[in-house]
Formats: structure tokens, sequence, C-alpha cells
């Protein structure tokens, strides 16, 4: 709805902590010479993957580092927003003009309460303390960026947590990382393979098509269902 209405969508999070040890996975060896991974390992600290994602077109901005704190979060979330409105196309259009889905108050559910830049950019992400914090949700709001947050255990909402399994698993299996600089340029790496060639991410796809037929192969039997022939009237 939003992207329709020329309002990019995009949804954040954090992917890890990962640690420097073997990843169990399929990896590419000369036939009958397997992979072999040792059961031991040197703890080396943990990284992270800080991901912006937009689902419409399947880009990602990503950045590795060691620990994700606010001070650490917010400023890259910012740069990276900003960056990502400026190539946008300038909003001239009046607010009550507008398609309802590129208007504050369809989000907010009711007219902003003091003036606000045009609505530009939704930003999906967790339920978090840090990112209910005034000081970054009202730089969001004064940049035209409405943040919309996941519910309380339903995280599995943000579509970024799709594309990170989807890069973890590209980076990281079937490998056994030494450092923590290892996992973070192999993951930054992925990023920008997949960048070359994104795909698009939708809800109710051919994903969910191939889950609904399944279960019906597993459910057999006709579709038919029983009727009371003495329904109680009401």
């Amino acid at each position: 709805m939003a992207e329709a209405a020329g309002i990019p969508l995009w949804c954040q999070d954090e992917a890890g902590p990962y640690q420097t040890k073997p990843y169990p996975g399929e990896s590419w060896q000369p036939a009958g010479a397997p992979a072999r991974q040792s059961h031991e390992y040197v703890r080396d600290g943990t990284a992270k993957l800080l991901t912006l994602f937009r689902p419409a077109t399947g880009a990602v901005r990503a950045k590795g580092v060691t620990h994700a704190p606010n001070a650490v979060l917010h400023p890259w979330l910012q740069e990276e927003l900003t960056a990502i409105l400026a190539a946008l196309p300038e909003a001239t259009t009046p607010e009550d003009e507008r398609p309802e889905a590129a208007r504050w108050a369809t989000w907010l559910g009711r007219p902003p309460r003091q003036p606000l830049p045009p609505l530009r950019l939704l930003l999906i992400w967790d339920n978090l303390a840090g990112h209910l914090s005034w000081s970054i949700v009202r730089w969001l709001f004064q940049h035209g960026v409405m943040p919309l947050y996941t519910p309380l255990g339903g995280s599995w909402l943000n579509m970024a947590e799709s594309i990170q399994r989807i890069l973890k698993r590209r980076a990281l299996d079937g490998h056994h990382p030494q450092t923590t600089q290892e996992i973070i340029t192999w993951l930054e790496d992925t990023v920008a393979a997949w960048n070359a060639d994104p795909t698009p991410f939708v809800w109710a796809g051919k994903r969910r098509e191939r889950r609904l037929r399944a279960r019906q192969r597993r459910l057999g039997g006709s579709p038919a269902v029983p009727v009371d022939p003495h329904p109680i009237a009401a």
C-alpha cells in the first residue's frame, strides 16, 4: 500500500551475534575429501550486522560491527536514512491531496498535533526501549520518516529477519571464521553480492502457495462438511 503511494518501506534489524566458531552447512569440496571442522574453537568476541532492507526492491544496506548499542545503531541509521531520503523525489503535493497511504494521519491514527514535513518513508523495526527513545523518534518525524513497531513477540513480521537468515547462510554456513573481522568481511561481501542481483520480497508469495498446497495434500479426503439438519433458531 505504501509503496504504491510512492512511500518506500524499509525494515531495520540487527543480525547476530555471530561467534568465531565452526558453522555447519554445505561447502564445495573435491570428491572423497569432505570438509572437516574442528570441534574446538577459541572465543574471540562476536559480530553483528546492522541491516536496512527494502522488501519491494530487495535492496540491502548493512554494516558489520562488534557491538550494536544505541550509540552505534542510531548514528548509522540516521546516516543511511539521510542518503535514502536524498535520493527520493521532492514531495510538493499538499497533504490533503496525497494518497491516504502517503498521509501522516493514516499511520498515526489521527492528524499530527504539530506541523510535520511531508511523509516520505516508513520504517519498520522492533519494539525495543532504545527504538522508542524520543531523541531518535523526533529525528525520524523531523525527516518525514514514520516508525512502525512490530508487536511484542512478533518480531518475525519484520522482513529484515528474513533477509538476514539468507545472508548468514551464504556468508557463514560451512565455514569456520577465526576472527570477528573475518565474520564482518564475509557478511559485508555477501551483502554486496546480494545487491548486485537483489530479489524482492512479498507477503503471500509463491512459498505461501506451496505451503497451502502441501497442507491440502496432507489433509486429503473430501472437502465436504456436515450440516446440522435441525439448527437452533436464533
